[in-house]
């Protein structure tokens, strides 16, 4: 806890942190965000904000994450389309944006090229300072040649509001007409919208953005990478897997993160349950030189903090 508020802190402090926040469309949506505090409470708009929490966490974290940017299972063209449809609806830009600047990150992990590295610049510009930058708003279709010859795909990224629009459209129509069908559960479009869209939003933002931040501060090494990743508990909780990140470093082909049945790897699950029912197939997981790997490093002394 000392850590992150050293962080929170050091953001605030610093006035070219200010000026970014002030000036990027996501300090809007968080001012936005507020909005549930006017709109008033029901159990139908907490029901709405934990519905789009888990669909585009997923979708972020076995979609973009896992597939678009780590070709770690296969999927059908439809499939991979809704993935990329839901997962731009948490508005981080598109599948195309994502997945290139993520393989930027693992060929330059905390180096001085890693453009969100805690450890070359600071916890907050790895957190969210990069994003607000517009110098990494640009596509690089060098690394996404794979992506790049999908014409869907290329539309998504374009025209990467409308996965966001659809969805504010789809939760005012719900809460709309929930109120006049059933008045009684105290709910309305713009509710539905304040909570299931803009405070689902900022969730959904903060919980993946700490996968870049938090687990290169803080948590455990299991593998001796070249580079700060950890593993973290919390985060893996949070991020249905994602906290598994230094196993992750170690390995970025698996579809699994967590490495054993007691770290918990929902995104994992998710994927078997959807392969069980024929939407996914061919999943990779962690080759046994790399458990022999983990269970050397152990013998040796363990996680590294």
């Amino acid at each position: 806890m000392k850590k992150l508020s050293k962080i929170i802190k050091h953001a605030a402090k610093d006035e070219d942190n200010r000026l970014l926040m002030a000036s990027s469309p996501i300090f809007i949506m968080h001012l936005l965000a507020l909005g549930a505090l006017f709109t008033g409470f029901s159990w139908a708009a907490v029901i709405a904000l934990l519905i789009t929490y888990v669909v585009r966490v997923f979708a972020l974290t076995a979609g973009f994450h896992r597939y678009f940017s780590h070709r770690s299972f296969k999927t059908s063209r439809v499939f991979q389309f809704i993935m990329a449809w839901v997962g731009t609806s948490a508005a981080q830009l598109g599948p195309m944006w994502w997945a290139a600047n993520h393989r930027h990150h693992h060929q330059h992990s905390d180096k001085p090229e890693d453009i969100h590295s805690p450890v070359i610049k600071d916890a907050f510009w790895a957190h969210i300072g990069w994003i607000l930058c517009r110098a990494y708003g640009t596509i690089q279709h060098d690394r996404i040649k794979d992506l790049s010859k999908y014409p869907e795909l290329r539309f998504i990224d374009r025209f990467h509001i409308l996965p966001v629009a659809s969805l504010i459209g789809v939760l005012y129509v719900i809460g709309a007409g929930l109120n006049v069908y059933y008045p009684g559960l105290g709910t309305s479009g713009m509710q539905m919208v304040m909570w299931g869209f803009f405070l689902s939003t900022i969730l959904v933002y903060h919980v993946t953005f700490c996968v870049n931040s938090v687990t290169h501060i803080i948590g455990n090494k299991r593998f001796d990478n070249d580079d700060e990743s950890r593993n973290s508990f919390w985060i893996a909780l949070l991020t249905f897997g994602e906290g598994w990140h230094n196993n992750h470093h170690r390995w970025p082909l698996s579809a699994r993160q967590g490495m054993y049945w007691w770290e918990f790897d929902l995104s994992y699950l998710l994927l078997r349950g959807l392969e069980k029912l024929g939407l996914v197939w061919d999943l990779k997981v962690y080759p046994e030189a790399i458990y022999a790997e983990a269970e050397q490093r152990s013998a040796e002394g363990g996680p590294v903090e």
